[in-house]
């Protein structure tokens, strides 16, 4: 199995939105092989709580416009780690401390990395190298 094409869009559509929210280091895994119930995680971080929420209200909107609502959200009202099920992509927007503290990309590590557009990823380098 592989990321399906709406999958895909979606995955890139919300770290885009990431991006433009300032998220920390985005990454997204095709899961697709490992899990039944999804084919894309995407991670990214914020440095506070309430960047966690500008985060999410971004991303929610990116995917709003290409037809997309979360079948589930869990996690906003702490505003530490949020989750967005999307079915086909699962949303996680952590916390700084959360992201280190649970470090899901070291648990997804072997699946393969989705391709994210470069300007997502000169953003995870721009941020990185400012820290």
């Amino acid at each position: 199995m592989t990321v399906s094409p709406r999958a895909l869009e979606l995955t890139v559509a919300a770290a885009e939105a990431a991006a433009d929210k300032l998220a920390d280091d985005i990454l997204a895994f095709d899961v697709s092989e490992q899990l039944v119930i999804t084919d894309v995680f995407l991670l990214c971080s914020a440095s506070n709580d309430r960047q966690v929420r500008s985060v999410v209200d971004g991303i929610e909107e990116r995917l709003r416009t290409l037809g997309a609502k979360p079948v589930r959200r869990e996690g906003e009202r702490e505003g530490r780690w949020v989750l967005l099920d999307y079915i086909d992509v699962i949303v996680h927007v952590q916390h700084a401390e959360e992201r280190i503290y649970y470090s899901l990309e070291r648990i997804w590590k072997d699946c393969p990395a989705v391709d994210l557009p470069d300007e997502v990823r000169q953003g995870n380098s721009r941020r990185g190298a400012a820290s």
